[in-house]
Parts: C-alpha cells; structure tokens; sequence
C-alpha cells in the first residue's frame, strides 16, 4: 500500500468507528459501562443470525429512530 493508501483507510477507519459510537449515544447509552454495550451487542448478533424475524423487528425499530435520516 502506498502511504496516501494507509492514510485514507485509516481516515475510512475512524469515520466508521466515530459513527458507530454515534449510535451508542442516539440509542441512550452514553453512560453505560463497555462491558454492558459489548453484552448487548453481542446477544443481539447471535439473536439476528438465528432469527430474521427478530432481525426485521429491530431493523424497523432502528429504522424509525433513524426518521427521515437517509441510514
């Protein structure tokens, strides 16, 4: 890789990082412990593997959070 390469993943990287913890303070959980937020994403990645249905239930409700953003 070139190093203008290493320089735009590592910004792609922190973009992404940065609006993944948008997501934490938009769904109320700023103030909770990384432990709780590592528990609860991770039953709800096994829970959405395991059920579309459940996978379609949250995505309807992160969807409405989200209103008229274009996520």
């Amino acid at each position: 890789m070139t190093r203008t390469s290493v320089a735009e993943a590592r910004k792609k990287d922190t973009r992404e990082k940065i609006e993944l913890g948008g997501l934490i303070v938009k769904a109320g959980l700023r103030f909770e412990k990384r432990a709780l937020l590592l528990g609860l994403l991770m039953d709800g990645a096994s829970r959405v593997k395991a059920d579309s249905a459940e996978r379609d239930r949250l995505m309807a409700i992160g969807a409405e959070a989200f209103g008229n953003d274009d996520h």
